[in-house]
């Protein structure tokens, strides 16, 4: 994996998944003055594959309320070179959702 050593590195680094084939992330921040870049994508295939591209394993999985809806958002997360890379995913949850998890837990 290449070393991120300045800011057009996070970028390259992000144009090299984009130009082989990795949907562009819908939302990237690239922190001033520190060695952060965080990347936002649209559905559970593009952080797939983000993370398969950085290296990054999972990192955390979070289930919310945000005003009546749940939302669950992941989190994963590598540092290359000093410079902390995440790749984060918000879905909405359904009830059917919660249902299916519940059913597994019950169900051996």
């Amino acid at each position: 994996m290449t070393e991120v050593e300045t800011r057009a590195d996070a970028f390259g680094l992000i144009a090299e998944g984009v130009a082989a084939g990795l949907s562009a992330p819908w939302r990237l921040y690239l922190a001033r003055g520190s060695r952060y870049v965080s990347l936002n994508v649209g559905n559970r295939a593009e952080w797939d594959s983000w993370r398969t591209h950085l290296g990054c394993p999972e990192l955390s999985v979070r289930v919310y309320d945000a005003g009546g809806d749940i939302r669950r958002s992941s989190v994963a997360e590598v540092v290359l070179g000093g410079c902390r890379i995440s790749v984060e995913l918000v879905e909405e949850v359904s009830m059917t959702d919660i249902s299916r998890l519940l059913d597994a837990e019950v169900d051996p």
